[in-house]
């Protein structure tokens, strides 16, 4: 009865770490309907800054606690791969690709952070999170397929570019930051891709473009939603799951957009995109029920061999 206990509050608490972290995919599944409608055309290293340095400078002022050590140029280096590369390549993708094109192109990092976890972590993938992946894979192909008329073979590019880098990025701050507070290692590269973008968009552009209310509330919510609080959620995210399922929550992302590309900015979704998406959000159903089966089998065994000699375990 005890086993059975423990394994359901295993459970719940996954639950929670999985309900947490959808909240970083699905923000960010909205940012490219907020670019494309809200935001000034053109500009994307002031279009990075704005959305980086606000959301940084509100978690540091919460952190308050400057990076020590190699702290600093770790941050420097996930603020380069995480924001500052990241977010000026994402503008310019949401300016070229319908928001449901550019998000589910987004959706392979599912299996780029797989492989970046293998190889930077040691965290070989499971069957089950495998195959969601490639369910995933092969609802995204479906999905932009079905929208080939609206894509831009540079914004494709940039895209993929935009997810290596981040993928690489997202595994590093979860090596990097184990006994570390989520809001600090958050704050501190969010700050250093600002002060990175910042002096590279004066440099490009010159003086930062005039913003009317509409451009002020769009960044609003990019900079508080779609980044301080997705990034809060993402990492912390990182640091209870493993990698491979938080991938598969990453396969949230273009469903978002695809919904609110239909819903709000009047792209097309027909029977092809439907299907697509009914297999993405199957991948991630069945990668994520599979693996904390698979994850609370392994605490049972785990409990059984640390039980005392002479006492027994119970099962229920």
């Amino acid at each position: 009865m005890e086993d059975i206990l423990n394994s359901a509050g295993h459970r719940l608490r996954t639950l929670g770490w999985v309900a947490l972290t959808a909240i970083a995919p699905i923000a960010w599944g909205s940012n490219y309907y907020v670019t494309k409608e809200f935001l000034p055309d053109g500009s994307a290293l002031w279009g990075a800054a704005i959305r980086a340095l606000p959301a940084g400078l509100v978690l540091l002022g919460l952190a308050r606690k400057l990076p020590q050590g190699s702290w600093w140029w770790k941050s420097a280096v996930l603020g380069v791969l995480n924001i500052g590369a990241f977010f000026a390549l994402i503008y310019v993708v949401a300016q070229l690709l319908p928001s449901g094109v550019a998000a589910t192109t987004m959706a392979i990092s599912a299996g780029v952070l797989m492989l970046f976890a293998w190889l930077l972590l040691g965290e070989r993938p499971a069957r089950w999170p495998l195959v969601g992946a490639l369910l995933g894979f092969v609802g995204v192909g479906i999905m932009v397929f079905d929208a080939q008329a609206g894509i831009d073979i540079l914004g494709i590019v940039l895209s993929l570019v935009a997810m290596v880098l981040s993928s690489a990025g997202f595994i590093l701050t979860k090596r990097w930051s184990e006994g570390m507070p989520i809001i600090r290692v958050t704050a501190w590269q969010l700050v250093a891709g600002g002060a990175v973008l910042v002096p590279c968009a004066l440099f490009v552009h010159g003086a930062p473009p005039a913003l009317d209310l509409q451009a002020m509330a769009g960044f609003g919510y990019v900079s508080l939603i779609a980044t301080a609080a997705a990034y809060l959620a993402w990492f912390t995210g990182l640091r209870h799951l493993p990698a491979s399922s938080v991938g598969l929550i990453g396969l949230l992302n273009p469903v978002t957009g695809v919904l609110l590309g239909t819903l709000l900015a009047a792209e097309s979704l027909g029977l092809q995109s439907l299907i697509g998406m009914g297999l993405v959000l199957g991948g991630v159903l069945l990668g994520l029920a599979k693996g904390s089966r698979r994850r609370s089998a392994s605490a049972r065994e785990a409990s059984g061999r640390d039980a005392p000699a002479g006492e027994s375990v119970e099962t229920g």
